[in-house]
């Protein structure tokens, strides 16, 4: 999927249906920052206005997946806790160039990839391991949504910048992610 070099251990979704309250929590915040990445993004780019109209709808997207996790938090009696810390995606961060504008951007959209590429990832994982009915429908909706933010994303990117260069890098950042997850998949958070 998304040429990801390590997948997850399916037994991870027994760790996350094991705390859902945790989980959802988690995920719930995950599609706030998501969120944000779009309109920070949005900002960098007030020179493409196409880009920026498609990046207004991955925000709404987001916002809304927010809300739907919100409100199954709500509907379980579920406390919304505070924000998570994300080491995973602070590792992530990292990797992104500080070169050019134009390569530090492109790289800023590569990340973005990553990450929708990894939650989607992990979406499905939860879709094909969990018993709960509602949440595995839930996530399968989600598991394609967050696909389609992947494609756009990449798609910017290519667009941005030169494609051949744009897929090499993104080699290279398929292959520095496959190194750090080994390190997660061990807690019931959705990059954890």
């Amino acid at each position: 999927m998304f040429k990801l070099k390590l997948l997850t251990d399916p037994r991870w979704a027994n760790i996350a249906e094991g705390n859902l309250e945790e989980i959802l929590t988690d995920h719930a915040w995950c599609e706030q920052k998501a969120t944000t990445n779009a309109i920070t993004l949005i900002t960098m780019l007030p020179e493409y206005p196409g880009i920026i109209t498609e990046l207004l709808n991955i925000a709404r997207e987001e916002l809304d997946h927010f809300q739907q996790v919100h409100e199954i938090i709500k509907k379980r009696g579920y406390e919304f806790g505070r924000e998570r810390k994300d080491d995973y995606v602070g590792q992530l961060f990292k990797f992104i160039v500080q070169g050019s504008r134009e390569d530090y951007i492109v790289d800023r959209l590569l990340f973005a990839a990553m990450i929708e590429a990894r939650s989607c990832e992990r979406f499905k994982v939860l879709t094909e391991n969990i018993k709960d009915e509602e949440l595995k429908t839930f996530y399968k909706e989600l598991m394609i949504s967050e696909a389609n933010h992947y494609t756009a994303f990449i798609g910017f990117a290519r667009k941005l910048g030169d494609p051949e260069k744009v897929n090499q890098r993104w080699e290279e950042w398929l292959t520095y992610e496959s190194e750090i997850i080994k390190s997660y998949g061990k807690k019931e958070s959705i990059h954890g």
